[in-house]
């Protein structure tokens, strides 16, 4: 078995019997109207596929933030075709929407969110309540090495150690799609890697979707696939045939 500090981790999974969750076709996200009106997103055409650990990179305005919202169902497209699992998410009315974020996506943020008079067990046990067959607290902690931590209060816990509170919060409803914004933005080079480390781990053992957006190109060698957006489009794509050990990428 390799160490983390190997060059490489294992295979990337093959994703030709891998099941498609995310089909967009010409996605595009258009705010206001005329002269004023701003193109988040000019046409994005992918596929996402279960079990996939996923880059999107590019600059602050680039679209990533944009296409992870409507991966997420947190805003509609303008046009275009965004189907989950084959349903046009487009067409979902709000409970719908409420429906597919509380039972199929787990967000985690550059802000941890987390309530402060909360332990971090209590915090995500608010999940656990709400979600159908979802984790005990305990278990989605001790996949975050948290077991240790779980009754500390927020300010009893480091910058990385919240994050990863509310990794475990986002992951305890056994979500098939991970969607993180910016998780390690705030976070030193050393506290980022725990961070990122286990996000791979529940990609791996749940086999869930992850899909982490970044400027930081380093992290596109942990990445099954990369996508590069700029100007709110796709301008690369990459296939990484092994991911790179995180430990192992060039901080």
């Amino acid at each position: 078995m390799p160490s983390k500090d190997s060059q490489h981790s294992s295979p990337a999974p093959s994703r030709a019997a891998a099941e498609t969750l995310f089909h967009v076709r010409d996605l595009a996200r258009i705010y206001g109207d005329g002269s004023a009106a701003v193109t988040a997103l000019a046409g994005i055409d992918l596929d996402l596929l279960a079990g996939e650990l996923i880059v999107l990179l590019g600059a602050s305005g680039s679209g990533k933030s944009t296409l992870l919202n409507q991966l997420g169902g947190l805003d509609s497209p303008t046009r275009g075709t965004l189907l989950y699992r084959g349903a046009n998410l487009a067409e979902f009315d709000e409970d719908e929407l409420t429906v597919f974020r509380r039972d199929a996506v787990g967000f985690v943020f550059q802000a941890y969110n987390l309530i402060p008079s909360l332990t971090a067990r209590e915090n995500v046990a608010l999940i656990t309540e709400i979600c159908h067959d979802p984790m005990a607290p305990e278990e989605a902690l001790a996949l975050v090495d948290l077991a240790d931590r779980m009754d500390h209060f927020p300010a009893q816990l480091s910058g990385g150690e919240q994050q990863r509170v509310a990794i475990a919060r986002a992951i305890a409803k056994r979500p098939e799609v991970l969607l993180c914004d910016e998780p390690t933005g705030a976070l030193d080079v050393h506290t980022g890697i725990t961070v990122l480390e286990a996000i791979e781990r529940i990609n791996r053992e749940i086999g869930t979707l992850a899909v982490i957006i970044t400027h930081n190109a380093i992290l596109a060698d942990m990445a099954d696939r990369v996508f590069t957006l700029s100007d709110g489009r796709i301008v690369n794509r990459r296939e990484n045939r092994q991911r790179a050990a995180i430990r192992s990428l060039a901080w």
